[in-house]
Order: structure tokens, then sequence, then C-alpha cells
């Protein structure tokens, strides 16, 4: 069996594009580092045009 845990990452708007608020690759880490195993990163369209607002960050862990 496994449990879950969903991380959200807002998304914000520059003049470039959007980028994360925070750095995933160090949410991704510090998960990984205890344990979690990351299992998908989803950016839904939800805002205009299709755009992302967030990421959703997927982990998953064994529950013994």
């Amino acid at each position: 069996m496994y449990e879950y845990k969903f991380v959200k990452v807002d998304l914000k708007s520059t003049w470039k594009g959007t980028k994360p608020e925070e750095d995933y690759h160090t949410v991704i880490e510090q998960h990984g580092a205890e344990g979690w195993r990351l299992v998908q990163i989803f950016a839904p369209a939800i805002a205009g045009y299709g755009a992302a607002e967030f990421y959703e960050i997927i982990f998953e862990k064994k529950i013994d």
C-alpha cells in the first residue's frame, strides 16, 4: 500500500512567460531525501489560453 503527497508550486507571470515561485528541483530533492518517490509533475491548463497557473508535484511512499 502507498501513501501519496501532493505539493503545489505556484507559477508567476512575467513578461517572458511564466516561472515557478519556488525551485521545484529543490522541492523534489527535499522530498526524495525524506523517502518520497516522484510520481509525476502535473500542470493543469486552467488559466487563459490553456496556460497552467501552478505545478502539482505528486509523490508516493510505501506504507510499512
